[in-house]
This record gives C-alpha cells, sequence and structure tokens, in this order.
C-alpha cells in the first residue's frame, strides 16, 4: 500500500507539472500578437533601394539601422526581384497584378491608367472595396499617374497636408505655408545628380510623407487601415541633409567590385542596356565615382531615418500589434558595374531590392528566405493573409507559406521585364536573360555572384537554358502606340529583324 501510494503522489507531482507547463505554454501563446480576422496593413514603399542595405550584408559600409531592426521584427528575403527595373512599370504591375508583359506597361512614358483595364482592380482599390479604410502619401504609384479613387485619403504633391494650413483646405496659394526646395541646385556629374544640403530632415518631402502617415495611426478609424507610406529617396537627386554625407568620409568610401571590360563577353542587345559611353565614361572623366557612391550612401542613410521615424511613431501607436508590415522598393541601381548607371537593365544591380514582412502570428522574428521571389506575389498574399479572396487577374500567387516557413517548398523563380520582350528569370542559383533580340545571359549566381562570366554560349549549358527559358511569358503585348511610338516602332523594327 505504502509503494501504491508513494506512485499515486508522483504521478499528481508529474500530472500537475504537465498541467502548469500547458497552462504556462497557452498562456504565452496567447500574448503573442495574433494575426487579426480583418489585420491593418502598413504598406511601405522605398524609391530606387537596391540590395545596399545592412541585414543583406552587399555594402558592409552602409548604415540601415532601422531598416535592420525592422527585418529582425520579421522575415527579410534575400532574394527578392522587381517585376521591370523601372519606376512606372514596376508600380503598376505589383499594384495591378499584372505582368508589364500582359499590359505593355514597359516604360515611364506609358500611363498605366489608360492601358490596363479597369476590371483589373488595383491593390489599395480592391482593398478599399472590401471595407478598409485606404490613405497613402509619398510616391506609390508612379508620380505622374496618380489616381484619387484608389484611396480615401491621400497626402497631396509636395506634401502639404491641408489640415495644417490655417485658414483651411479652401486657402488661396499666398497663404499657404513656405516649404523649402530641398532638391534645388546643381550638383553631381551629367545626369547623376547629388550633393550635401544644409537644411534639416524637416525641409524633406519624405519627412513630411511620414508625418502624414503617423497621423493617421494617431486618429481613430472605423475600419481596417490599409496605409501606404512612399519615400522618394533614395531616387536622384542626392540631395539630403549635410549631416547624412559626413556620416561618408569620401577618403573611406569603397567602390562596387567591378571587372575590367565585363561586357566582352555581353551580348549587343545587354551592351545597348549598359550604355558604357553615357553616365559611366562620364562619371570615369570627371573622377567622382567615390563621391556619386558617396551621395547614394548618403541618401540611403536618410531613407533609413525616415523609416526609423515611421516605425518609432508606429510603435507608439493603437495599431502596434496588429498590423502587418510590408517593406518594398522598386528596383534596384548600377553604381559602375557592368559599366551601367542607374536601372534600365536586367542584371543582378538593376532588379534586386529588399523584402520584408512582418506578420503578427505568422512570421517569426530574425528569420531569413533565400527562396528566389519577385513583387508580384505581394498582392496576393496580402489579401491571403487579410481573408480576401485573391482577384482573378492577378499572375502572382501568395507566399504565406513561406512566411510561415522559409524553408518551405517553392518552384517558382523571380521573373524581370525591362521593355518590350526583354526579360531575365532568376531562381535561387542563376540567372537567364533573353532579350528581343534573341540575345542570351547566363550566370551561375551562386558561384559567380557579380554576374561576370556570361554561360549562355557554352553547349553545355543548353539544357539550364531550356529550364530556366520555360518561365519566360508565352506573349508580349505590344507598346500602347500612343503612349510610346517611337519605342513602338523600333520594337517592331528589332522583332522583324530578329525573325
Amino acid at each position: 500500500m505504502k509503494r501504491t501510494g508513494m506512485r499515486h503522489a508522483r504521478l499528481v507531482i508529474v500530472l500537475a507539472a504537465v498541467v502548469a507547463v500547458t497552462v504556462a505554454t497557452r498562456d504565452a501563446r496567447a500574448a503573442e500578437p495574433r494575426l487579426p480576422p480583418k489585420p491593418n496593413v502598413l504598406f511601405i514603399v522605398i524609391d530606387d533601394l537596391r540590395d545596399w542595405v545592412g541585414y543583406l550584408g552587399k555594402n558592409p559600409q552602409v548604415k540601415t539601422p532601422n531598416l535592420d531592426r525592422l527585418a529582425a521584427r520579421g522575415m527579410a528575403f534575400t532574394q527578392s526581384y522587381c517585376p521591370a527595373p523601372v519606376c512606372n512599370a514596376s508600380r503598376a504591375a505589383l499594384l495591378s497584378g499584372l505582368r508589364p508583359s500582359t499590359t505593355g506597361v514597359y516604360e515611364n512614358n506609358v500611363d498605366w491608367r489608360k492601358v490596363i483595364p479597369a476590371e483589373a482592380t488595383t491593390l489599395p482599390l480592391y482593398f478599399k472595396t472590401h471595407g478598409y479604410y485606404c490613405a497613402g502619401a509619398g510616391k506609390i504609384y508612379h508620380e505622374a499617374y496618380r489616381r484619387a479613387s484608389d484611396w480615401d485619403a491621400y497626402l497631396p504633391r509636395g506634401g502639404i497636408d491641408p489640415e495644417d494650413i490655417e485658414d483651411g483646405p479652401k486657402a488661396k496659394r499666398k497663404s499657404r505655408p513656405k516649404v523649402p526646395v530641398a532638391d534645388a541646385g546643381d550638383g553631381g556629374v551629367g545626369g547623376i545628380r547629388f550633393r550635401p544640403l544644409d537644411s534639416d530632415d524637416q525641409d524633406m518631402e519624405d519627412y513630411r510623407s511620414v508625418t502624414y502617415c503617423l497621423k493617421q495611426l494617431n486618429r481613430p478609424h472605423d475600419k481596417a487601415l490599409f496605409l501606404a507610406c512612399g519615400l522618394h529617396k533614395p531616387h536622384m537627386p542626392w540631395n539630403v541633409p549635410r549631416k547624412y554625407y559626413d556620416m561618408y568620409p569620401l577618403d573611406q568610401i569603397v567602390l562596387p567590385k567591378v571587372l575590367p571590360n565585363d561586357l566582352d563577353d555581353v551580348p549587343p542587345a545587354g551592351v545597348r542596356m549598359a550604355r558604357p559611353q553615357g553616365d559611366h565614361a562620364a562619371i570615369l572623366k570627371s573622377g567622382r565615382w567615390k563621391d556619386a557612391v558617396q551621395g547614394y550612401l548618403a541618401t540611403i542613410t536618410f531613407c533609413d531615418a525616415m523609416v526609423g521615424r515611421l516605425l518609432d511613431g508606429f510603435d507608439k501607436s493603437p495599431y502596434k500589434d496588429n498590423t502587418i508590415i510590408v517593406l518594398w522598393s522598386d528596383h534596384g541601381w548600377h553604381l559602375g558595374e557592368k559599366e551601367h548607371w542607374r536601372k534600365f537593365a536586367l542584371w543582378e544591380e538593376a532588379t534586386r531590392s529588399p523584402l520584408i514582412w512582418v506578420v503578427p502570428g505568422v512570421t517569426q522574428p530574425g528569420t531569413v528566405c533565400r527562396r528566389s521571389v519577385d513583387f508580384m506575389h505581394i498582392y496576393p498574399t496580402l489579401c491571403d493573409l487579410c481573408g480576401l479572396p485573391v482577384p482573378k487577374h492577378v499572375e502572382g500567387e501568395s507566399i504565406r507559406p513561406l512566411l510561415a516557413n522559409p524553408a518551405a517548398p517553392w518552384e517558382k523563380p523571380a521573373l524581370m521585364t525591362y521593355t518590350y520582350k526583354n526579360h531575365a528569370v532568376r531562381s535561387e542559383a542563376w540567372r537567364y536573360i533573353r532579350y528581343a533580340s534573341g540575345d542570351e545571359e547566363l550566370y551561375h549566381n551562386a558561384a559567380d555572384p557579380y554576374e561576370w562570366a556570361n554561360l549562355a554560349r557554352h553547349p553545355q549549358y543548353d539544357a539550364r537554358k531550356a529550364e530556366l527559358a520555360k518561365w519566360l511569358p508565352k506573349a508580349d503585348a505590344p507598346w500602347p502606340e500612343d503612349a510610346a511610338p517611337k519605342a513602338a516602332k523600333k520594337a517592331k523594327k528589332r522583332a522583324k529583324q530578329a525573325k
């Protein structure tokens, strides 16, 4: 009896311990942020930010503490790519859910509002029609083609909030507050514009965009909130307050790694995109390559400070624990790699840019996903996370499985398009480029991260090219005749020559 009693006592103790652990685990899980049935969305869009951010490790000299802390909160993608390396085409594709090869929105001079059909509901309008209060500021669409009907509220161009005008929104222009023009003045080399400003952060339009978004985060809304904050910098001109330039002493600037004669194995179509006799020749002649890199780095760090200001305000707002955050940039940027500057090309530097997700109850802090994805998956993923059906026209698919498990199976590579019939496919290890002319490039990025060796001409890689080519668009929409007639004529001429 005594042994039986002892066994019983031990069993009671064990069961009590199990119950205690179970209750503690349950309470801990209950305390964790959870994704509500209709979560809010903070949609952060950055212009021209390439992979020079701290958490990606591509450029050790860059200072991005706030982007790094956002990445540490959730999931950072290391191989995330734009749908097109040009502002308007990339943004129109992501926000409409339709790729450039489907719509013909290939360049900045194509008004997507006239080309993309009305039934292809854009992302903000879709959320608006499904019960969200949609507000925004800064550059979300390409600035030339804003559409007011997509939003419930939007900060006017220039960043002047009508609520801040003493005489009210109908005041005459002369009574409006004077806003310093921070981007004025000469500086730089040719078309690559940069100079430090003797001004404060408050003088910058991005500062005012963040201020507007913080107001939205701290006022009551009777609906779920979709809030978009678009930051112009580091788009040129790289004119930001001098203190950001001072963080990067010119004598300590490290230039990008480049290969002399890197264009020797690039086909004619690729060389035409690189335009080595343009910006790069001017930069070399000026001797100011380091100055330009300094300007871009300074502008990245200014942008990072604006992200930090937004996050600080967000953390103090009622939305802290019930909001999805997604941050992306419309494309990357070259600073001399492949003798090329700007975007407008299909190589890694022009097409890779940051993607960060923070999703309560789904992502885990400090996780990294190395799958290759493009930004066409953002629209359907937000729908999935917010309990909305994905519109039939949307060409991407939800990456929610990757947000929950960064090692989840994922077979689809990233697809990028720059102008008519020029495409790049990027898997986790390879990049394949095919131009309208039929010219090709193939890079084994896993072994050649700077894309210095074009393998496309070697027969032993034919199978690899064929495997990647199956992801190319099956059809290519023509240039809109009224939007880009010169480009359309050139494209038709190239197509005839290729036959």
